[in-house]
């Protein structure tokens, strides 16, 4: 590939080969060939497939002669890339599209490879290749360490030719020490065969760069996991040694191959296997990320890399340089962190007493701003996912939201509950209730994913793409539990899960907005911020918590809402039609009493047609009494002064802050003294045997099919009692059943009376 073509190998990231299929697979190997590209490059894309064989990408990159091969072009991977998110620089942003499974996370870039200059290596004048290979071996090796290394090799020939297309290493010595090898060299007056045996001059010789035991040359036989290998023959030899030394890598040697790489020999310095493999990926990442195409097949600490003080094929291989950059992995593993940690540097304070940066915007006023998070928490059939519809359309409209101002903006409302009908029907059912005119529907989004979740950390980088542009003022979650990673208890698990909402936040420079459940049992004796499941990093996160709990309502205030509504239509129907009748015969006595307002509105609407459409009203109203729940909205402000509580209905499909003051008094269930928790605990007898007998006649209806007779033992387990005692108790005090010999069931009247008699 020309150094100025456009570079198809970082589309392959947005390209993931373990969900293409077969042909694809292919289709993108000859894509590459057309274009230029490496058999390498082809196989370190495919390493990430499970599917993945050793060898098999270069063995097919021959066989691509005819076969597709110029029809098959760059243009293929082009496509693919951009059905998985990719976007050319000309689309308007300056930084890359983020791919599907990108996540948000430092990108460790220290330098661009592309206008990077290029650093020479020079060939030394005065090669003297056993002063390289002790030197070399000094570097790397305790005196006291096995060196494996190899200098006999043979020819891999073409099957078809003959010809000599490679030269591969045999196993190797790996059983002399590198106080022994350094001893003989110093001795043998620059006949180096005489101590490390004849090699081919064609083809070099290798090296392990790690020390063994003596017993092998395979990775159990390393005894100290020290240094990892980093090689790239994609690229020129100049811009590599120019990519490391800016990368400050912690080298013990540099050695140029005698071909089109330098081999440099990484301090990782692990304590074990585990921790090897971990650093090796941490250093490939960050060479990747600046422009070094790795061989990732030489991960492994028993590896062989280019020996210096030999000759390959006419060039020298030979040591460029030894402990430059960072002194070990430690120091340049803090340094790249310290480059990348994306954390602002401390500022004084004075700095900026006389000139304060201004407050985010209110979004919700005295409530939360922009940019910051809101939790909202309760129970089940408190209608929250209506509350954030709700919330979604006064931010749309610029309205109220529970009686809070909402300054009008756009808003993704991210769906993961209900299908796309019922979500957009819901929606519009909400607008209506909420007698608003859909005059600003266009800021609403909705982003269905019903049955396509993904966790949170998956999910922040596919919203992030596809809002970055829309200027969100808001984008509200629903519900978090479809998205949720982790153990929603452990504390350091949800942190990272929350955080999730902190990078979707300061990326989008809107609020996230998001709703979880309580916890079980009995609420009312916690605070606000101390009800939501799970951890307590949940309630301590948000910049706002919204904490909704159910009212207990009692038949009285049912009956007083309801005789309001009766008195309120009717009142509102003799004023209509009627006006005469109400300022002459109607008290304000009478204002307050439903019987009363009943016989004024016969009397001043004989007509019964008249009547109909507002006795209809009253039905209709009533109904929404009867069915209405009571709620108080509580809350914990981290920006705000905290605010009274909130006494609120909800009748489907909306909530509405109670502006009577009914609900103002009714006290939370955990919160009442304890005589009156217990006067209202206490049933009568005749109440608690009313539920026994329902209970009894439930199971029996449930159980009885008409075939089989019920079992007391049938009783007791749908019943849940615990013994058939218990059954024949209910049994014995229910008049229409009884029982014999374990059967259950129902008498006739006249045996009911010669049941109580005999009772």
């Amino acid at each position: 590939m020309a150094e100025n073509d456009f570079d198809l190998l970082p589309l392959l990231d947005y390209i993931n080969p373990a969900m293409v299929d077969y042909q694809t697979w292919i289709n993108v190997g000859m894509a590459l060939k057309q274009e230029g590209y490496t058999a390498m490059d082809w196989d370190n894309w495919s390493q990430s497939d499970t599917r993945y064989k050793k060898g098999e990408c270069f063995a097919k990159w021959d066989t691509f002669q005819g076969n597709g091969l110029g029809t098959v072009t760059g243009a293929t991977i082009t496509q693919l890339a951009k059905e998985n998110g990719w976007q050319p620089a000309s689309s308007g942003r300056d930084s890359h599209e983020l791919s599907w499974d990108d996540e948000i996370d430092r990108d460790y870039k220290v330098v661009d490879k592309d206008w990077i200059e290029g650093q020479e290596i020079h060939e030394p004048i005065n090669w003297n290749p056993t002063h390289e290979i002790i030197k070399y071996i000094e570097t790397l090796f305790e005196a006291s360490e096995n060196v494996g290394y190899v200098t006999e090799s043979w020819p891999k020939t073409n099957d078809e030719t003959g010809e000599i297309e490679k030269w591969l290493p045999t196993k190797g010595a790996y059983d002399r020490t590198a106080g022994k090898l350094i001893e003989e060299l110093s001795k043998c007056n620059g006949d180096i065969g005489s101590v490390l045996g004849d090699y081919h001059e064609e083809a070099g010789a290798w090296i392990r760069f790690n020390p063994l035991d003596g017993k092998g040359a395979k990775n159990e036989n390393v005894t100290d996991f020290r240094y990892s290998l980093v090689e790239s023959d994609s690229m020129p030899v100049d811009k590599q040694y120019a990519i490391y030394k800016e990368l400050d890598l912690p080298i013990a040697a540099l050695v140029y191959s005698g071909n089109k790489s330098l081999h440099a020999i990484v301090k990782v310095d692990a304590g074990s296997y585990e921790e090897y493999r971990k650093r090796v990926d941490y250093l490939y990442k960050v060479c990747q990320k600046n422009g070094i195409i790795v061989d990732t097949q030489n991960r492994n600490p028993s590896r062989l890399s280019r020996f210096p003080g030999f000759i390959r094929n006419g060039q020298k291989q030979f040591l460029v340089d030894t402990n430059i950059g960072k002194a070990n992995w430690e120091e340049w593993y803090q340094w790249i962190e310290d480059l990348n940690d994306d954390l602002p540097d401390p500022e004084g304070l004075a700095d900026s007493w006389d000139d304060m940066p201004d407050l985010a915007p209110e979004l919700i006023h005295g409530v939360l701003r922009q940019g910051h998070k809101m939790l909202i928490a309760g129970p089940s059939k408190a209608g929250k996912s209506f509350a954030l519809i709700e919330m979604s359309i006064a931010i749309a409209e610029g309205s109220k939201w529970l009686g809070w101002q909402c300054e009008k903006g756009r808003v993704l409302y991210v769906n993961l509950e209900l299908d796309r009908p019922s979500a957009l029907h819901r929606f519009k059912d909400v607008y209506q209730a909420m007698g608003l005119a859909a005059n600003n529907i266009s800021n609403i989004d909705i982003w269905n994913l019903r049955g396509k979740t993904v966790p949170m950390d998956k999910l922040a980088p596919k919203l992030i793409r596809r809002s970055i542009k829309k200027n969100y003022t808001a984008v509200i979650i629903d519900p978090i539990y479809k998205v949720l990673t982790g153990d929603e208890n452990s504390a350091d698990q949800m942190a990272h899960f929350t955080n999730q909402f902190d990078k979707v936040a300061t990326e989008l420079g809107c609020s996230v907005i998001y709703c979880h459940h309580h916890s079980k049992g009995s609420q009312g004796g916690k605070k606000s911020m101390d009800r939501a499941s799970g951890s307590g990093v949940f309630a301590r996160d948000p910049d706002a918590l919204i904490d909704l709990v159910e009212l207990e309502l009692n038949d009285d205030l049912i009956k007083q809402r309801t005789n309001k509504v009766r008195c309120q239509i009717f009142k509102c129907a003799i004023q209509e039609r009627n006006l005469d009748y109400y300022q002459h015969e109607i008290t304000l006595d009478d204002l307050e009493s439903a019987s009363q307002m009943s016989k004024h509105f016969d009397t001043a609407l004989p007509d019964i047609l008249t009547r109909k459409p507002y006795l209809d009203e009253i039905a209709t109203e009533v109904e929404k009494v009867k069915i209405a729940t009571g709620w108080r909205v509580e809350g914990t402000l981290r920006e705000f002064a905290k605010f009274n509580p909130v006494n609120m209905w909800f009748s489907y499909p909306v909530h509405s802050v109670d502006d009577t003051g009914v609900l103002a008094d009714i006290q939370l269930e955990d919160n009442k003294p304890l005589w009156q928790k217990a006067k209202e605990s206490r049933k009568s007898k005749e109440q608690n045997l009313k539920e026994r007998n329902q209970k009894l006649e439930t199971a029996y209806s449930a159980l009885f099919d008409g075939s089989a007779p019920v079992t007391v033992q049938e009783i007791r387990e749908y019943l849940d009692l615990k013994s058939n005692k218990s059954v024949e108790n209910y049994i014995k005090e229910h008049d229409g059943f009884d029982v014999k010999k374990g059967i259950v069931f129902q008498i006739s009247a006249n045996q009911e009376t010669e049941k109580k008699e005999n009772n």
